[in-house]
């Protein structure tokens, strides 16, 4: 499955998910994976942060990794550098995810390509929350 660039394919994407996992979100309310995070939390998404260094952020328990995670994921949201991203890839593949995407600033095409040949689609070097306010609100 290819990337997806077109604004109809993010639509639906976004419109289908329900669970989104945000690797990298921080308890910290002035950083970008936060604030994205409570955004989704708000717009009635199912979050669950991914981060060693927190127990919980909004009210919501903290795992450590993608391996963690117990249930079904719709959007593997990543919000690390580059070079983490292929490793969350195969994790993000592990755990049965229908998507990863990858933050501004975190395109990784090698990882990109092995997610959608797993058959995951993939979004690269997008924020989430512009794109949902954009095609959804």
């Amino acid at each position: 499955m290819p990337t997806l660039e077109s604004d109809e394919e993010i639509r639906i994407l976004l419109s289908e998910a329900r669970t989104i996992a945000v690797v990298g979100m921080s308890d910290k309310p002035h950083r970008d994976s936060h604030q994205v995070g409570r955004y989704l939390h708000n717009q009635g998404y199912a979050i669950i942060p991914v981060n060693p260094a927190i127990h919980e952020v909004l009210g919501i328990p903290a795992l450590p990794d993608l391996d963690s995670i117990g249930s079904e994921v719709d959007i593997v949201d990543i919000f690390r550098r580059a070079e983490y991203v292929p490793e969350i890839v195969d994790a993000a593949i592990r755990c049965g995810a229908r998507a990863v995407w990858m933050q501004f600033g975190t395109a990784h095409p090698g990882a990109a390509a092995r997610a959608a040949a797993a058959g995951l689609r993939v979004v690269t070097d997008r924020c989430i929350m512009v794109d949902h306010r954009r095609l959804l609100r």
